[in-house]
């Protein structure tokens, strides 16, 4: 691990390098990702796009990320930082230049779909920058990088329709989406050759086996298997909102054939898992070199909850805002720009205050102020002020984010090995917790909507008594057989 002490974001030290390249790649990546979204009044016109269609290509946006974010956390333990990122962005502009290229719905769905794959370029950095900071500093450099990262979602918001502008005409928004891609294409670049996956003189542990994340006891070989469960059950719940029964793009014969599919893959993914993980029946994983999966799964249902709900308050609240205060809808969106925008202070900030004052105890007081800011926010109608309202709104989105931040400031510590398949799944959870919550939108008032947050946020609360506060030392196993100790805390 690097030997420098000092924490200045302002410093262009080796450490501090990587961590500014870091932000600005998964920048670039959730830039590229939604690049569609302030333009679709524009994408629409220009392909003749149905209400239903704009809908589809909004579901098809995040369906591929939720697998897309497991598979890239196995090659990243497995091939590195460094040569995972730059494929993933070199490979992502393609899609995203066939979007702008695209001429009828069909192209534009297929090519949207795909891009859903750049939403798990986050993952890769989470590994890279746990190579590069201390636990001392890691929850803040994590948080430093996931808040400013995140925000290119919000700046393709504010730049992107002055971009299509500036270039005219009905295609003005391909060459506002085209450019993003060029981004993308040129960071790849950038990025291999400016970053190495470790420090001089450390090693970059890698895990045994690629195909499934290592668990260390057959208890937790189980539980593997049933968290497994609700990231294939939130890809059939896209399928169905595909389907009929939803938005009727796909036939009832077609939402069949992808549900025998999804389990198909399911079980096969089951089998992946015991491959990896077969010897713990017959031979137990040695003290030293164990970890508890429980750990895992409870970062999975905070970020469920934290992550899972930003995302879908982020899709929902210019709406919210429009309807309960009679406002008009670019005056509306100005205001929920304001959620979004704490990600820049409240990220890092949660990490910071889990490197200050413990992990657990950070997460136990951001998941409860989570829970009071949606009941809060439940409570909300149109005789609130307008400020307060949106004051709400930002004060429960501090907690949401820092949130967020602190769930990463766990994420390194608890196998460096698998980092990236670690924080695949918690990340994927995120995914699978704004599937959810935009199901029950479409099926609920506002008020209920935000209820049924602040009460999965109880559940988050409940399921941290079980987390363990990282201590001592974690240990990883040197390719000559010597045992490594990595200092946790």
């Amino acid at each position: 691990m690097t030997q420098e002490k000092s924490f200045n974001l302002l410093s262009f030290s080796p450490k501090m390098k990587i961590l500014h390249f870091s932000w600005i790649a998964f920048f670039i990546t959730f830039f590229v990702w939604f690049n569609h979204a302030p333009l679709l009044g524009m994408i629409a016109e220009s392909l003749g796009l149905t209400k239903s269609e704009i809908k589809t290509l909004l579901i098809l946006n995040v369906a591929l990320t939720i697998p897309a974010r497991i598979i890239i956390g196995m090659l990243t333990d497995k091939y590195g930082p460094r040569i995972t990122y730059a494929a993933l962005l070199f490979l992502a502009s393609i899609p995203c230049f066939a979007f702008a290229l695209s001429s009828n719905f069909a192209e534009a769905a297929i090519s949207r779909f795909l891009l859903g794959f750049i939403g798990a370029g986050f993952v890769v950095g989470i590994r890279m920058v746990s190579e590069w900071f201390p636990a001392n500093e890691l929850g803040t450099a994590e948080g430093v990088y996931g808040g400013w990262g995140n925000f290119g979602s919000a700046a393709a918001a504010m730049s992107l329709p002055t971009l299509a502008l500036i270039f005219g005409g009905d295609d003005g928004w391909r060459y506002a989406v085209a450019l993003s891609g060029l981004f993308s294409l040129i960071f790849s670049f950038i990025w291999y050759k400016n970053v190495t996956d470790t420090p001089k003189g450390s090693t970059y542990f890698k895990p045994k086996r690629i195909g499934g994340l290592e668990v260390t006891s057959k208890a937790d070989f189980l539980f593997l298997l049933i968290m497994k469960i609700p990231l294939y059950a939130a890809l059939s719940l896209l399928t169905w909102k595909l389907s009929p029964a939803g938005v009727s793009i796909l036939s009832d014969t077609a939402a069949l054939s992808i549900y025998v599919i999804l389990a198909a893959i399911f079980i096969y993914d089951c089998y992946s898992a015991y491959s990896v993980n077969k010897d713990i029946f017959h031979t137990p994983v040695p003290e030293v070199q164990r970890y508890a999966f429980k750990q895992v799964a409870v970062l999975n249902v905070l970020y469920f909850a934290t992550f899972g709900s930003e995302l879908a308050v982020v899709s929902m609240l210019p709406l919210f805002f429009s309807d309960v205060f009679a406002l008009d809808m670019v005056y509306a969106g100005l205001l929920a720009s304001a959620y979004a925008f704490m990600n820049l202070m409240s990220r890092p900030g949660g990490g910071w205050i889990s490197d200050r004052f413990g992990r657990k105890k950070t997460l136990l007081i951001l998941t409860a102020g989570l829970a009071g800011g949606y009941a809060v926010m439940s409570t909300i109608d149109n005789s609130w002020p307008l400020a307060l309202a949106v004051m709400a709104a930002m004060a429960c989105s501090f907690f949401v984010q820092a949130g967020e931040g602190a769930v990463f400031a766990v994420v390194p510590l608890i196998k460096r090995r698998l980092t990236g398949q670690i924080a695949g799944m918690t990340g994927a959870y995120g995914n699978v917790g704004a599937v959810f919550y935009l199901t029950v939108l479409s099926m609920v008032d506002y008020s209920t909507f935000f209820s049924v947050i602040a009460a999965t946020a109880v559940l988050g609360f409940v399921t941290l008594l079980f987390l363990k506060e990282p201590k001592g030392h974690m240990a990883e196993v040197n390719e000559d057989g010597s045992v490594e100790l990595i200092q946790v805390n």
